[in-house]
Protein backbone atom coordinates (compact mmCIF):
# COMPACT_ATOMS: atom_id res chain seq x y z
CA UNK A 1 0.00 0.00 0.00
CA UNK A 2 1.12 3.53 -0.38
CA UNK A 3 0.15 5.20 2.98
CA UNK A 4 0.02 9.20 3.55
CA UNK A 5 0.62 9.37 7.08
CA UNK A 6 0.09 13.43 9.31
CA UNK A 7 1.49 13.85 12.48
CA UNK A 8 2.91 16.33 14.41
CA UNK A 9 6.69 16.54 13.62
CA UNK A 10 7.87 17.43 17.51
CA UNK A 11 9.35 14.85 19.97
CA UNK A 12 5.79 14.71 21.51
CA UNK A 13 3.84 11.33 21.98
CA UNK A 14 1.68 10.77 19.15
CA UNK A 15 4.42 11.96 16.43
CA UNK A 16 7.58 9.80 17.62
CA UNK A 17 4.00 6.97 17.37
CA UNK A 18 3.54 7.84 14.06
CA UNK A 19 6.86 7.90 13.05
CA UNK A 20 7.43 4.62 14.01
CA UNK A 21 4.83 3.22 12.45
CA UNK A 22 5.83 4.64 9.03
CA UNK A 23 8.97 3.70 9.19
CA UNK A 24 7.95 0.32 10.82
CA UNK A 25 5.20 0.15 7.67
CA UNK A 26 8.07 0.80 5.33
CA UNK A 27 10.36 -2.23 6.84
CA UNK A 28 6.80 -4.45 5.71
CA UNK A 29 7.32 -3.42 1.96
CA UNK A 30 4.69 -0.33 2.15
CA UNK A 31 5.23 3.22 0.44
CA UNK A 32 5.18 5.73 3.57
CA UNK A 33 4.40 9.68 2.52
CA UNK A 34 4.76 11.75 5.68
CA UNK A 35 2.94 14.70 4.91
CA UNK A 36 3.86 17.78 7.64
CA UNK A 37 5.39 21.00 8.19
CA UNK A 38 8.68 19.77 8.94
CA UNK A 39 10.56 16.44 9.31
CA UNK A 40 9.67 14.45 11.85
CA UNK A 41 12.77 14.42 14.55
CA UNK A 42 12.57 10.18 14.86
CA UNK A 43 12.43 9.82 10.69
CA UNK A 44 14.95 7.69 9.35
CA UNK A 45 15.00 8.98 5.93
CA UNK A 46 17.62 6.36 4.17
CA UNK A 47 14.96 4.22 3.12
CA UNK A 48 13.82 3.49 -0.02
CA UNK A 49 9.97 3.25 0.83
CA UNK A 50 9.82 6.56 3.01
CA UNK A 51 9.18 9.83 2.11
CA UNK A 52 9.03 13.14 3.53
CA UNK A 53 6.81 16.50 1.91
CA UNK A 54 7.05 19.57 3.21
CA UNK A 55 3.62 21.73 4.24
CA UNK A 56 5.14 24.80 3.78
CA UNK A 57 2.65 28.14 4.62
CA UNK A 58 2.62 31.82 2.29
CA UNK A 59 3.65 34.77 4.22
CA UNK A 60 0.31 36.66 3.47
CA UNK A 61 -0.33 40.21 5.65
CA UNK A 62 -3.80 39.18 5.15
CA UNK A 63 -4.01 36.78 7.37
CA UNK A 64 -3.33 37.51 11.53
CA UNK A 65 -2.85 33.81 11.87
CA UNK A 66 -1.67 31.95 8.42
CA UNK A 67 -3.74 29.32 7.54
CA UNK A 68 -2.00 25.79 8.24
CA UNK A 69 -5.44 23.77 7.56
CA UNK A 70 -5.45 25.16 4.32
CA UNK A 71 -1.99 24.86 3.10
CA UNK A 72 -2.15 21.07 4.29
CA UNK A 73 -5.38 20.02 2.40
CA UNK A 74 -4.34 21.81 -0.56
CA UNK A 75 -0.85 19.78 -0.23
CA UNK A 76 -2.43 16.35 0.82
CA UNK A 77 -4.75 16.57 -2.62
CA UNK A 78 -1.30 17.43 -4.14
CA UNK A 79 0.74 14.45 -2.78
CA UNK A 80 -2.31 12.13 -3.23
CA UNK A 81 -2.52 12.61 -7.00
CA UNK A 82 1.40 12.79 -7.51
CA UNK A 83 2.27 9.66 -6.11
CA UNK A 84 -1.25 7.46 -6.07
CA UNK A 85 -1.36 7.24 -2.07
CA UNK A 86 -3.99 4.77 -1.22
CA UNK A 87 -4.95 5.82 2.35
CA UNK A 88 -4.50 8.73 4.74
CA UNK A 89 -3.31 8.09 8.38
CA UNK A 90 -3.48 10.96 10.40
CA UNK A 91 -2.62 11.54 13.70
CA UNK A 92 -3.72 14.08 16.49
CA UNK A 93 -7.35 15.35 15.44
CA UNK A 94 -6.54 18.67 15.44
CA UNK A 95 -5.90 20.26 12.84
CA UNK A 96 -5.29 16.94 11.16
CA UNK A 97 -8.75 14.91 10.83
CA UNK A 98 -10.15 18.48 9.82
CA UNK A 99 -7.89 19.24 7.24
CA UNK A 100 -7.77 15.00 5.92
CA UNK A 101 -11.74 15.76 5.38
CA UNK A 102 -11.06 18.90 3.24
CA UNK A 103 -8.59 17.07 1.33
CA UNK A 104 -11.09 14.12 0.40
CA UNK A 105 -13.98 16.36 -0.17
CA UNK A 106 -12.05 18.07 -2.97
CA UNK A 107 -10.38 14.67 -4.26
CA UNK A 108 -13.92 13.24 -4.61
CA UNK A 109 -14.59 16.29 -6.84
CA UNK A 110 -11.90 14.85 -9.51
CA UNK A 111 -13.17 11.26 -8.76
CA UNK A 112 -11.07 9.83 -6.17
CA UNK A 113 -11.86 8.18 -3.34
CA UNK A 114 -9.40 8.28 -0.23
CA UNK A 115 -10.32 6.45 2.82
CA UNK A 116 -8.87 8.33 5.90
CA UNK A 117 -8.15 6.61 9.50
CA UNK A 118 -7.92 8.81 12.30
CA UNK A 119 -6.02 8.37 15.60
CA UNK A 120 -6.66 9.78 18.94
CA UNK A 121 -4.19 10.34 21.32
CA UNK A 122 -5.16 12.26 24.18
CA UNK A 123 -5.05 16.19 24.51
CA UNK A 124 -6.55 16.38 20.85
CA UNK A 125 -9.54 14.94 22.79
CA UNK A 126 -9.63 15.61 26.51
CA UNK A 127 -8.15 19.25 26.42
CA UNK A 128 -8.16 21.32 23.08
CA UNK A 129 -10.70 19.05 21.46
CA UNK A 130 -13.13 19.75 24.22
CA UNK A 131 -12.70 23.64 24.11
CA UNK A 132 -15.98 25.02 23.03
CA UNK A 133 -14.69 26.87 20.15
CA UNK A 134 -13.15 23.50 18.68
CA UNK A 135 -15.77 20.74 19.50
CA UNK A 136 -18.09 20.83 16.80
CA UNK A 137 -15.22 20.78 13.98
CA UNK A 138 -13.49 17.70 16.39
CA UNK A 139 -16.69 15.98 16.23
CA UNK A 140 -17.49 16.83 12.71
CA UNK A 141 -14.27 15.19 11.74
CA UNK A 142 -14.07 12.28 13.59
CA UNK A 143 -17.51 11.17 12.72
CA UNK A 144 -16.45 11.69 9.18
CA UNK A 145 -12.92 9.73 9.24
CA UNK A 146 -13.55 5.97 7.82
CA UNK A 147 -11.64 4.67 10.37
CA UNK A 148 -11.39 5.86 13.85
CA UNK A 149 -8.31 4.59 16.29
CA UNK A 150 -7.82 5.48 20.19
CA UNK A 151 -4.65 4.57 21.91
CA UNK A 152 -6.53 3.09 25.04
CA UNK A 153 -9.59 2.01 25.99
CA UNK A 154 -9.64 4.79 28.56
CA UNK A 155 -9.15 7.39 25.77
CA UNK A 156 -12.03 5.80 23.89
CA UNK A 157 -13.77 5.90 26.69
CA UNK A 158 -13.55 9.75 27.45
CA UNK A 159 -14.23 10.26 23.84
CA UNK A 160 -17.41 9.00 23.61
CA UNK A 161 -18.26 10.60 26.94
CA UNK A 162 -17.02 14.05 25.31
CA UNK A 163 -18.71 13.75 21.59
CA UNK A 164 -21.28 13.01 20.27
CA UNK A 165 -20.02 9.90 18.20
CA UNK A 166 -21.68 8.03 15.17
CA UNK A 167 -18.50 6.25 14.31
CA UNK A 168 -16.92 2.88 15.54
CA UNK A 169 -13.92 3.37 17.60
CA UNK A 170 -11.40 0.66 17.27
CA UNK A 171 -8.68 0.64 20.47
CA UNK A 172 -5.19 0.10 18.72
CA UNK A 173 -2.46 0.80 21.74
CA UNK A 174 1.00 2.31 21.58
CA UNK A 175 3.20 0.42 20.76
CA UNK A 176 7.21 -0.54 20.83
CA UNK A 177 10.30 -1.75 19.18
CA UNK A 178 11.45 -4.44 21.81
CA UNK A 179 13.81 -5.78 19.40
CA UNK A 180 15.85 -2.11 20.00
CA UNK A 181 16.40 -3.69 23.07
CA UNK A 182 17.47 -7.33 23.10
CA UNK A 183 21.18 -6.60 22.99
CA UNK A 184 20.84 -3.40 25.42
CA UNK A 185 24.28 -2.18 26.88
CA UNK A 186 27.38 -4.07 28.06
CA UNK A 187 27.79 -1.31 30.81
CA UNK A 188 24.87 0.41 32.08
CA UNK A 189 27.89 2.57 34.13
CA UNK A 190 25.93 3.28 37.16
CA UNK A 191 28.96 3.95 38.72
CA UNK A 192 28.48 7.15 36.70
CA UNK A 193 25.31 8.14 38.91
CA UNK A 194 25.24 6.37 41.72
CA UNK A 195 27.15 4.02 44.49
CA UNK A 196 27.25 0.60 44.27
CA UNK A 197 24.90 0.26 47.76
CA UNK A 198 22.56 2.88 46.00
CA UNK A 199 19.21 2.28 43.80
CA UNK A 200 18.67 4.32 41.19
CA UNK A 201 14.85 5.60 40.74
CA UNK A 202 14.07 8.01 37.12
CA UNK A 203 11.84 9.81 35.88
CA UNK A 204 11.17 11.39 32.62
CA UNK A 205 9.07 13.82 31.65
CA UNK A 206 8.18 17.42 29.78
CA UNK A 207 7.94 18.70 33.85
CA UNK A 208 4.15 20.25 32.78
CA UNK A 209 1.94 20.30 35.77
CA UNK A 210 -0.20 17.56 34.62
CA UNK A 211 3.00 15.10 35.49
CA UNK A 212 2.93 16.50 39.00
CA UNK A 213 6.69 16.55 39.34
CA UNK A 214 6.18 17.63 42.85
CA UNK A 215 4.88 13.97 43.98
CA UNK A 216 8.26 12.62 41.67
CA UNK A 217 10.21 14.24 44.38
CA UNK A 218 7.77 13.55 47.15
CA UNK A 219 8.10 9.78 46.75
CA UNK A 220 11.55 9.71 46.21
CA UNK A 221 11.62 11.23 50.00
CA UNK A 222 9.68 8.43 51.50
CA UNK A 223 11.23 5.76 49.54
CA UNK A 224 15.39 7.73 50.05
CA UNK A 225 14.19 7.29 54.00
CA UNK A 226 14.15 3.36 53.91
CA UNK A 227 15.78 2.44 50.94
CA UNK A 228 19.63 4.32 50.24
CA UNK A 229 18.83 5.51 46.50
CA UNK A 230 19.39 8.72 43.57
CA UNK A 231 16.72 10.18 41.77
CA UNK A 232 17.14 10.99 38.37
CA UNK A 233 15.07 13.86 36.44
CA UNK A 234 15.14 13.85 32.83
CA UNK A 235 13.40 16.77 30.80
CA UNK A 236 12.29 20.37 30.75
CA UNK A 237 9.29 22.64 31.34
CA UNK A 238 7.79 24.87 33.69
CA UNK A 239 7.48 22.98 37.05
CA UNK A 240 11.57 22.39 36.97
CA UNK A 241 11.77 25.34 39.21
CA UNK A 242 9.52 24.39 41.29
CA UNK A 243 10.73 21.54 41.59
CA UNK A 244 14.15 22.24 42.30
CA UNK A 245 12.87 24.43 45.38
CA UNK A 246 11.22 21.33 46.81
CA UNK A 247 14.39 19.88 46.25
CA UNK A 248 16.47 22.08 48.31
CA UNK A 249 13.24 22.37 51.04
CA UNK A 250 13.39 18.71 51.53
CA UNK A 251 17.59 18.57 51.70
CA UNK A 252 17.73 16.76 48.61
CA UNK A 253 20.14 18.41 46.85
CA UNK A 254 22.87 15.25 47.21
CA UNK A 255 20.31 12.83 46.24
CA UNK A 256 18.60 14.03 42.84
CA UNK A 257 20.01 14.96 39.70
CA UNK A 258 18.36 16.98 37.03
CA UNK A 259 19.92 16.27 33.69
CA UNK A 260 17.46 18.16 31.82
CA UNK A 261 16.83 17.23 27.84
CA UNK A 262 18.85 14.30 27.36
CA UNK A 263 19.35 12.13 23.98
CA UNK A 264 20.53 9.10 26.16
CA UNK A 265 17.45 7.93 28.00
CA UNK A 266 17.86 4.03 27.18
CA UNK A 267 20.90 4.85 29.20
CA UNK A 268 19.84 6.40 31.69
CA UNK A 269 16.80 3.86 31.81
CA UNK A 270 19.34 1.09 31.29
CA UNK A 271 20.91 1.79 34.75
CA UNK A 272 17.99 2.33 36.26
CA UNK A 273 15.93 0.29 39.37
CA UNK A 274 12.10 1.95 39.54
CA UNK A 275 10.31 4.52 37.08
CA UNK A 276 8.15 7.24 38.83
CA UNK A 277 4.74 8.48 36.74
CA UNK A 278 2.62 9.81 39.22
CA UNK A 279 0.87 11.98 36.90
CA UNK A 280 -2.75 13.03 36.98
CA UNK A 281 -3.38 12.22 33.43
CA UNK A 282 -2.14 9.60 30.71
CA UNK A 283 -3.56 8.73 27.81
CA UNK A 284 -1.75 5.45 27.29
CA UNK A 285 1.63 6.16 29.36
CA UNK A 286 4.39 5.76 26.67
CA UNK A 287 6.99 6.70 29.41
CA UNK A 288 5.95 3.63 31.55
CA UNK A 289 6.13 1.26 28.54
CA UNK A 290 9.92 2.47 27.62
CA UNK A 291 10.65 2.34 31.23
CA UNK A 292 9.62 -1.29 31.20
CA UNK A 293 10.77 -2.61 27.63
CA UNK A 294 14.41 -1.85 29.74
CA UNK A 295 13.57 -4.16 32.66
CA UNK A 296 12.01 -1.20 35.05
CA UNK A 297 9.47 -1.85 37.14
CA UNK A 298 6.81 1.30 37.37
CA UNK A 299 5.56 3.15 40.35
CA UNK A 300 1.98 5.07 38.96
CA UNK A 301 -1.33 6.20 39.52
CA UNK A 302 -4.27 4.51 38.18
CA UNK A 303 -5.35 7.31 35.77
CA UNK A 304 -6.22 7.61 32.22
CA UNK A 305 -4.91 4.59 30.27
CA UNK A 306 -1.73 3.86 32.58
CA UNK A 307 -3.43 0.64 34.50
CA UNK A 308 -3.40 -0.80 30.73
CA UNK A 309 0.26 -0.65 30.60
CA UNK A 310 1.10 -1.10 34.37
CA UNK A 311 0.04 -3.90 35.73
CA UNK A 312 -0.87 -3.63 39.58
CA UNK A 313 1.72 -6.35 41.59
CA UNK A 314 3.14 -7.47 38.40
CA UNK A 315 5.12 -5.03 36.32
CA UNK A 316 4.95 -2.31 39.15
CA UNK A 317 1.92 -0.70 41.08
CA UNK A 318 -0.78 1.77 40.84
CA UNK A 319 -2.02 4.38 43.44
CA UNK A 320 -4.44 7.05 43.69
CA UNK A 321 -3.73 10.59 42.31
CA UNK A 322 -1.80 12.36 44.99
CA UNK A 323 -0.96 9.45 47.09
CA UNK A 324 2.34 10.10 47.84
CA UNK A 325 3.20 7.70 50.80
CA UNK A 326 1.08 4.87 49.11
CA UNK A 327 3.77 5.31 45.96
CA UNK A 328 6.82 5.98 48.47
CA UNK A 329 5.62 2.51 50.24
CA UNK A 330 4.96 0.27 47.11
CA UNK A 331 8.64 1.60 46.08
CA UNK A 332 10.36 0.68 49.32
CA UNK A 333 8.37 -2.68 48.55
CA UNK A 334 10.25 -3.40 44.91
CA UNK A 335 13.36 -2.26 46.04
CA UNK A 336 14.64 -3.01 49.48
CA UNK A 337 15.32 -6.64 48.76
CA UNK A 338 17.26 -8.03 45.87
CA UNK A 339 15.05 -10.50 44.91
CA UNK A 340 11.57 -9.14 44.74
CA UNK A 341 13.40 -6.33 42.24
CA UNK A 342 14.46 -8.97 40.37
CA UNK A 343 11.08 -10.64 39.84
CA UNK A 344 9.40 -6.83 39.12
CA UNK A 345 12.42 -6.30 36.36
CA UNK A 346 11.24 -9.77 34.64
CA UNK A 347 7.71 -9.21 35.15
CA UNK A 348 7.79 -5.41 33.15
CA UNK A 349 10.03 -6.53 30.50
CA UNK A 350 7.32 -9.35 29.73
CA UNK A 351 4.52 -6.94 29.77
CA UNK A 352 6.21 -4.53 27.48
CA UNK A 353 6.78 -7.52 25.02
CA UNK A 354 2.90 -7.58 24.93
CA UNK A 355 3.00 -4.09 23.09
CA UNK A 356 5.45 -5.36 20.91
CA UNK A 357 5.50 -3.48 17.29
CA UNK A 358 4.75 -6.55 15.44
CA UNK A 359 2.11 -7.53 17.18
CA UNK A 360 0.41 -3.84 17.57
CA UNK A 361 1.28 -2.58 13.46
CA UNK A 362 -0.29 -5.68 11.86
CA UNK A 363 -3.63 -4.20 13.33
CA UNK A 364 -3.52 -1.16 11.90
CA UNK A 365 -2.59 -2.65 8.92
CA UNK A 366 -5.90 -4.71 9.12
CA UNK A 367 -7.81 -1.25 9.34
CA UNK A 368 -6.47 0.02 6.21
CA UNK A 369 -7.48 -2.72 4.14
CA UNK A 370 -11.23 -2.57 5.86
CA UNK A 371 -10.54 1.17 5.05
CA UNK A 372 -9.77 0.98 1.69
CA UNK A 373 -12.67 -1.73 1.45
CA UNK A 374 -15.55 -0.07 2.56
CA UNK A 375 -14.55 3.31 0.51
CA UNK A 376 -15.19 0.58 -2.65
CA UNK A 377 -18.21 -0.35 -1.38
CA UNK A 378 -19.65 3.18 -1.08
Amino acid sequence: MKIGIVCYPTFGGSGVVATELGMALSKRGHSIHFITYKQPVRLEQLNRNIHFHEVTVPEYPLFHFQPYELALSSKLVNMVKLHEIDVLHVHYAIPHAYAGYMAKKMLEEEGISLPMVTTLHGTDITLVGNHPFYKPAVTFSINHSDVVTSVSESLKKDTLNLFKITKDIDVVPNFIDTSKFRKGFTDCQRHLMADEDERIISHVSNFRAVKRIGDVIRIFDVIQKSVKSKLIMVGAGPEKEMAEALVAELGLQEKVVFLGESNEIDKILCFSDLFLLPSEKESFGLAALEAMVNGVPVISTNSGGIPEVNIHGVSGYLAEIGDVQAMGDFGVKILEDNDTLKRFKENALEQAKTFDIDIVVPQYEALYEKALAEIKKA
